[in-house]
Formats: structure tokens, sequence, C-alpha cells
């Protein structure tokens, strides 16, 4: 465990070589490729969210693939499809976009509904079936997604079944000036991600991803992360609350971060930390709210602060 938590550090350091000023959310999207799941930013471009993706797969071995979202863009460039091969007289299948360890898929929420259930599926189930034939994706298989901000041209939101299909959402941001003043001093020739070197491989990343099923949760914590999902369902100021998906996530995403400290058991901090970045996409606000101007993260600071935690004492 510890040689394996060494060397996800090795990948945070090389992750910020290439990323300047955001240690707090490289290390947010690292647990969530140690807990499996697949990250969604919402961000404007320019951020470095394509140099964040190159950054982590290089940093980690993984093949990458980056795929521009458009109208046009169709299921089958995802997925895959057949041709006609002339030489070999029958139809020989070619691979799509999603045959890689890490895909980048960029605006998401500026193409069509078919294309983006495509994706979606694939990320839930890991499969691809095209004409019949059911075709697993590289293990492990993650995707970085981006979409741009509600109310941008050419956009539209992604529906509420599919977008609870990523395990934690966030946004990268502007840099500081300090780092934006160190990214403008190193400007030249070759870009960032040159200086990121392999410290993992694809097959160590897996390894690392069935460690975290062995942290350990007592009764109590489950009780006190399920309490904090739950008082989403009756908040008054949110009309839908988060689902059971998000009490899974919350609860590998819990597992991950322990982990990742070097602890084998979860702590309360380790679900508070996770908990904005697991609901905030799962949860949807009430018109008290809105006409309040009372944002998301406001409503779950107020729940993690209304949930009585657990006790962690040794039972007599």
């Amino acid at each position: 465990m510890l040689e394996h938590i060494d060397k996800a550090q090795a990948v945070l350091n090389e992750v910020n070589k290439a990323i300047l000023g955001k240690e707090r959310e490289i290390v947010e999207i690292m647990t969530a490729f140690l807990a499996n799941g697949h990250v969604l930013l919402e961000d404007i471009p320019g951020v470095g969210k394509t140099t964040l993706a190159t950054a982590f797969s290089a940093a980690m071995g993984l093949d990458c693939k980056r795929v521009q979202f458009t109208p046009d863009v169709m299921p089958s460039d995802l997925t895959g499809f057949s041709v006609y091969r002339r030489d070999k007289d029958k139809f020989v299948y070619q691979p799509g976009s999603v045959f890689c360890n890490l895909l980048l898929a960029d605006e998401i929420n500026r193409t069509s509904p078919k294309t983006q259930s495509a994706l979606l599926e694939v990320m839930e189930e890991r499969k691809v079936s095209v004409e019949g034939i059911t075709r697993e994706v590289p293990s492990p298989f993650l995707v970085i997604a981006t979409q741009n901000p509600s109310g941008t041209s050419g956009t539209q939101f992604l529906p509420e079944a599919q977008i609870d299909r990523f395990m934690i959402t966030m946004s990268l941001g502007y840099p500081d000036f300090a780092s934006e003043l160190e990214i403008a001093r190193s400007v030249g020739k070759t870009p960032r991600t040159a200086a990121v070197r392999p410290v993992l491989s694809a097959e160590t990343l897996v390894e690392m991803q069935d460690d975290i099923h062995n942290i350990y949760i007592k009764d109590e914590v489950y009780t006190y992360l399920l309490n904090l999902v739950s008082a989403t369902r009756n908040h008054p100021l949110i009309e839908r609350g988060a689902s059971p998906r998000a009490t899974i996530s919350l609860v590998k995403m819990a597992k991950a971060s322990a982990w990742l400290r070097g602890r084998k058991f979860v702590v309360p901090t380790d679900i508070q930390t996770q908990l904005p970045f697991v609901l905030t996409h799962r949860i949807i606000l009430n018109s008290a709210a809105k006409m309040g101007n009372t944002d998301k993260s406001d409503v779950i600071q107020n729940i993690i602060s209304s949930v009585e935690l657990p006790y962690m004492g040794a039972k007599k």
C-alpha cells in the first residue's frame, strides 16, 4: 500500500509541473481516478483542461484521446463502426475514440443528445455494443468531460440521469496571479507537458483502484454518510435530492481520499471534503433558494453543519 501511495504522490508532483496553482483540484481528480470514477469540469475555454488530461495521461502511462464535441459528432465516432475491406472481402470493425484509457470529452454539452447518451452509456457499462457484438474498453477507462457554462451559445444541458453518471464535478477556474505570471514566463517552444515523465502504469493504477476496496468504514461513519445524503431529500431549499448513486459515489470517494492520505479507514473529514464534489451536480435547488440567491455550495455547507458527527471512540 505504501509503495502505491508514493507512486500516487509522484503522479501529483508530475501533473503539478504542467498545471500551476491548482494543487487541490489535481488531488481531487486523482482521488476520482483512484475511485474509478469520471470527472465533469464546467469551465470556460483556455484554463488548461486539455493540458490537465494530457499531463495525467503522461504521468500515469495511459493512452489518451481527445474528442471535440460539435453538433455533427456521431455516436459511431465514439463507439466505432465497420467498413468493407475489399482486400479481405469482408467488413472490418474500426474502433472508436472510447477505446483508450483516458478520454477527454471536450464541450460535451455542444453535441446531440444521441451522442451524449452513447458516451455516457460507455462510461457506465465500460463496454461497447456495435452490430450485435459487445467489446470491452481498455482498463482503466476514465473520462474527463468538460462543458461550457450554462447559457453559452450553442449549448444544451445534460439530462439529469446522464449527469448523474459522473462521480464528481468541479471547476478549475482561473489561476492565481503568481501562477499565471509563472505560466507567462515559461512560454516557449516546448509545452509544459513535455516536462511530465511517466511514474506509473495502467496496470499499477488498476491495482491502486483495487486497494481502495480494502479501506474500512465503521458502521457509525456509514450512518453519518447516509445521513448527509438523506438530508438533501428533505432540505427546505432543495427541490430534488441526491440519488442512491450519490451514496455509492461518496463511499468510493471517501475511501479513495483516506487511502491517498495513508489511512486504512475513513474518518468524517474524508466525507465532508468529498461531499461538495459528489453532490453539486446531483441536487436541484427550489425557487425559494433561487429567490434568496442561495447557491448549492451554501446549501451543502448548511447540511454538513446540521448533521451530527458520529462518535469515533472505541465501543465499550
